[in-house]
Parts: structure tokens; C-alpha cells; sequence
């Protein structure tokens, strides 16, 4: 499974571009993904001044407390996740 985020520019932020639109495909392999993003660029952004990043999903992390490996979402905040020390100090 792919995730895919769309950013368009924009010179107001710092970065010159923020996220506007994230959605996730599932598709058998990164080709199929691609396709799948510029397809859907095509239909957000009326002109191309932007771009797409494909990104797995899931992703393998490790609990730093007990060494199980476990899978969790890409974009989970660090605070969040038993993988970080932050995690656990609370």
C-alpha cells in the first residue's frame, strides 16, 4: 500500500509549497502508484505548478522498551509512537 501527497507551490510559507491533498492507493507495486498520482494531480491542480510524493504506508519499526518489531503509519507523530523516547517518558 502507497500513499500519496500532493503539494502545490505557494511563496506565502516558508517551505514555497504546502500539502494539499494526501490519499492512499492501493496498488500492487511504485508504477502502479505513479500512475495513480498523476492522474490524480491532474484532476486537483489546474495547472501542473506542483508536485507528488509516493511513500509506503507502513512502515517497520521497533518498541525501544520491549525490542518487538511492530508496522505503523508513516506519518505518525514520533510522540505517539512506542518506537521514540518521547513515547514512553510521558
Amino acid at each position: 500500500m502507497y500513499t500519496v501527497e500532493i503539494y502545490k507551490v505557494d511563496k506565502r510559507t516558508r517551505a514555497g509549497e504546502r500539502l494539499v491533498h494526501k490519499q492512499d492507493c492501493n496498488v500492487r507495486n511504485y508504477d502502479e502508484a505513479e500512475d495513480f498520482a498523476n492522474n490524480l494531480i491532474g484532476k486537483i491542480l489546474r495547472r501542473n505548478h506542483g508536485r507528488y510524493e509516493i511513500r509506503q504506508t507502513w512502515i517497520i519499526r521497533e518498541n525501544i522498551m520491549t525490542g518487538e518489531k511492530f508496522e505503523e503509519r508513516y506519518d505518525r507523530p514520533a510522540y505517539c509512537s512506542p518506537a521514540s523516547e518521547s513515547y514512553w517518558s510521558m
